[in-house]
């Protein structure tokens, strides 16, 4: 294991530690970035898959016309979610579901779109976890990532590397680039390459993946990159 590294352990205790404050901390930083999501989401609509739903702070700003299912590492941010819902009384959210994203117990093709809000850079294991949201989405659908990414160089770059060990602690890994988004695609092979544009006035960047269809897969066809004002 790298200094840079998370673990399973690691991750579900940096959350249990967040849960209780999460919201309060981090939902007026994060909530544009999660507008452009749930924006792009509804835009498919159908039955979503929120990964990393967290304390389920995004779910009451779906349309009701969509069907959501949650799920999360992290048991303590689980029960926020879950009074959340009932508190909320929401009834488009079809369930909330403990789940390690790198094995979700979903059948092939279950959703229509999955969405990832400031988390693929924190699971354990992050290619592992994009090939499952790969395989529960049904082919045209979309995985919309919404996340800080790391710098691929300067004095930004050389500051993330210093922070990750101590980051790590945390449950982050702040030295995530786009260019392991776009080998992901790359290696998978049922994505379309990455669209990835600024959001927040260049404080996140929202990457999109649509999934092809057999039919494409089998006649090689991958659609070229378009990458829009990323951010340095």
């Amino acid at each position: 294991m790298t200094p840079t590294d998370l673990d399973r352990a690691t991750v579900e205790e940096a959350y249990a530690r967040w849960a209780p404050v999460y919201d309060v901390v981090f939902g007026a930083v994060f909530e544009p970035g999660r507008k452009a999501a749930i924006k792009a989401a509804e835009r498919i609509g159908g039955r979503l898959l929120e990964f990393g739903v967290g304390t389920g702070f995004a779910l009451p700003a779906y349309k009701r016309s969509n069907r959501i299912v949650g799920v999360d590492i992290s048991e303590p941010m689980l029960q926020k979610a879950r009074e959340k819902v009932e508190k909320e009384k929401l009834p488009h959210i079809e369930g909330l579901c403990l789940m390690d994203g790198a094995h979700m117990g979903f059948a092939d093709a279950s959703f229509d779109v999955v969405v990832a809000q400031f988390v693929i850079t924190v699971v354990p294991h992050p290619e592992a976890t994009l090939d499952e949201m790969a395989r529960v989405l049904k082919p045209g659908g979309e995985i919309i990532l919404v996340n800080h990414l790391g710098a691929e160089d300067g004095p930004r770059a050389v500051f993330e590397r210093w922070f990750a060990r101590k980051a790590r602690k945390l449950g982050w890994r702040p030295e995530f680039q786009f260019a392991r988004l776009r080998n992901w695609a790359l290696a998978n092979g049922t994505v379309d390459m990455p669209i990835a544009r600024d959001v927040a006035l260049g404080m996140y960047t929202m990457v999109r993946f649509r999934k092809r269809s057999a039919a494409e897969i089998a006649a090689g066809r991958v659609d070229e990159i378009e990458t829009v004002a990323l951010a340095g």
